[in-house]
């Protein structure tokens, strides 16, 4: 009867691919496969059916294969992935990109690339990552995907050629941040129909002028799994929601129209400064930036998404030098007076000129490097992929390395009173010994997932505490001796945003209701000292926040930075610098003056008068 069955549905399968259409597409979404999890055994069977169909014309990956973007969940996915006969087109998701140990390089190095474009029939197919990138925030896409995009379909569109558009990420306010951008690259083109992932449901809605369409994901609840049909001809596009086993049943169907319109991408008008303020717009890329800020005492240092090393002068603004490291960087570069660090996500360590931007030595790592080093005293402290290290910052010579780690290490270590303090993607806090690099004390909050822990939060440490805040949504004191919980409070929805004063005594920790939250770090108990609402609503970026010069600084994931004055307890001003997530917000140890890189390619300076 089993064997019955399955013929019946192969032939209503089959009977179903041959109904008229001009053009078909199959699209898997949002699969979440581990090694051995239920999903994997269902995307085989979801396979055999696809293949089993005889007009599929191409099949899109369209995002989030994975749970954690690691190597092996990558490789498992291609090995399955490999099975489909028909045309196959792959893009990740925010699992893709947002947890990853290679720093996203392993799915450029398994697929080739992080976007496509082909010719099918009469359509073109393109589609692009969108992040978001190595950290939370919404999605993004990089500056120079947005001009490939409207480079390829500028050759490819003619001969009444339409476009077909995918992302993972629906084009809306509160998903893509520069969804303005992109739409408005997509409306100079016949574009019919945009689909994407993410939210697990099929949902159609309008990207500006162009009908869009989110599509379910492999596990739909309550024991179904399915994929999604789309058929396209001249009239019409149709969705199909196929459920295994089940024949399809129609979602949504669109009439086909084609709009063209002129491009005119966002821009931010800064003419303005707040009361007693200097906002200054320094530099714009051509790529994205993802890296905070290196400071020597005449130049910035920072590197973009093609892999650029670069030095930029505070006099007039303009680039010293630019080097080719091999991979996108994510992690801010460390200065002393003679060379700059650049932990690149080429699996090395680049020792750089800061004179003359080359590479002096190349240090090899068993990973990408995505965090954030500090030099202390003449020496490198870098977290890596499973393994912390000290590097001697003179001549790049390692001092010693802990390899006890389980995943890879994002923030900023603190280094102080002879000990190192710093989190990583394995659930843990760990406190090492500075000069010896072996291990003081352990803690974590009692999570198992990866992604609930204290991976990418600067701790905040005073002479008795470590304050940390995490996924979790709590803010957790920690005796420094011991490594043991002294208190924590979910008051607020906390989550990896926190800063100092410069005096010590307080933390400040930005919340997911875009609140700034003081808090009594010489306190025994938790002792919160005010709460100032920044107006931001919902937000998740994972900006550190920072004090000069008597003022509060924190980013948010929209491009705004809000300045607070901590003893009047009210928002000072709240500027826009951009659309897209502020990386951090740096403070020159040279001039107080306060400066943010934002990831679409923006850094800007702020000094009080």
């Amino acid at each position: 009867m089993r064997i019955n069955r399955l013929l019946l549905l192969l032939i209503a399968v089959m009977a179903f691919s041959f109904a008229s259409a001009n053009k078909r597409a199959v699209i898997l979404a949002d699969i979440h496969v581990v090694p051995g999890n239920e999903n994997e055994a269902k995307l085989i069977e979801a396979i055999n059916e696809i293949n089993a169909m005889t007009d599929v014309d191409f099949v899109v990956m369209n995002g989030d294969l994975t749970n954690e973007g690691s190597d092996e969940q990558l490789q498992n996915a291609k090995r399955l992935l490999d099975q489909i006969r028909h045309p196959l087109y792959v893009i990740p998701g925010n699992h893709e990109n947002n947890w990853s140990q290679s720093a996203t390089k392993t799915f450029i190095d398994i697929w080739g690339n992080d976007r496509f474009v082909d010719e099918i029939g009469d359509y073109i197919i393109v589609g692009a990552n969108c992040g978001p990138f190595m950290k939370m925030g919404d999605g993004h896409v990089k500056q120079e995907d947005l001009h490939w995009l409207d480079s390829v379909l500028k050759e490819k569109v003619k001969n009444g050629k339409k476009v077909i558009s995918f992302n993972h990420y629906p084009l809306r306010k509160d998903d893509l941040d520069n969804y303005v951008d992109y739409i408005k690259v997509l409306e100079k083109y016949p574009v019919i129909v945009h689909i994407n992932g993410h939210y697990h449901n099929y949902t159609p809605y309008m990207s500006g002028d162009i009908p869009s369409m989110m599509v379910g994901a492999l596990d739909r609840g309550k024991g179904v799994y399915g994929y999604t049909i789309v058929d396209f001809n001249d009239d019409n596009i149709t969705f199909y929601r196929k459920d295994l086993g089940k024949e399809p049943k129609a979602v949504q169907t669109y009439e086909v129209k084609t709009i063209n319109k002129p491009v005119d991408l966002q821009s931010v008008n800064m003419t303005s400064n707040p009361d007693g303020f200097s906002v200054e717009k320094v530099w714009t890329d051509s790529a994205s930036i993802f890296t905070r800020l290196g400071f020597d005492k005449n130049n910035v240092y920072f590197g973009n998404s093609l892999g650029f090393a670069r030095s930029l002068s505070k006099k007039n603004n303009k680039l010293n030098w630019s080097t080719q490291t091999g991979a996108s960087l994510f992690a801010r570069p460390s200065a002393t007076d003679k060379y700059i660090f650049f932990p690149a996500a080429s699996k090395a360590m680049m020792m750089i000129d800061g004179k003359t931007g080359k590479i002096v030595k190349e240090i090899p790592s068993n990973g990408a490097y995505v965090a954030d080093g500090v030099i202390v005293d003449g020496n490198l402290y870098q977290g890596g992929y499973k393994k912390f290290e000290k590097f001697n910052a003179k001549d790049g010579s390692l001092l010693w390395s802990y390899d006890s780690l389980f995943n890879y290490c994002q923030a900023s270590p603190v280094v102080d009173n002879g000990e190192v303090i710093f989190g990583a993607w394995d659930t843990n806090l760990r406190c090492l010994d500075a000069k010896t690099g072996k291990l003081k004390w352990v803690w974590n909050n009692g999570k198992t997932a990866n992604l609930l822990g204290p991976g990418n939060v600067v701790p905040v440490v005073t002479e008795s505490k470590v304050i940390i805040v995490a996924p979790d949504r709590f803010m957790t004191a920690i005796d420094r001796k011991t490594g043991k919980t002294i208190w924590r409070n979910n008051d607020h929805r906390y989550r990896e945003s926190l800063g100092v004063s410069k005096d010590g005594k307080t933390a400040y920790a930005k919340t997911m209701d875009g609140e700034l939250v003081a808090v009594d770090i010489t306190a025994p108990d938790f002792k919160e000292l005010w709460t100032v609402d920044m107006g931001l609503g919902y937000e998740h970026a994972p900006c550190i926040i920072a004090e000069s010069n008597g003022v509060v600084y924190a980013g948010s994931r929209r491009g705004l930075i809000t300045a607070v004055d901590p003893m009047a307890q009210k928002v000072l001003w709240s500027v826009p610098v951009g659309v897209s997530e502020i990386n951090g917000i740096d403070v020159d140890p040279y001039t107080g003056d306060v400066y943010a890189s934002l990831i679409e390619g923006v850094i800007v300076k702020i000094s009080k008068k």
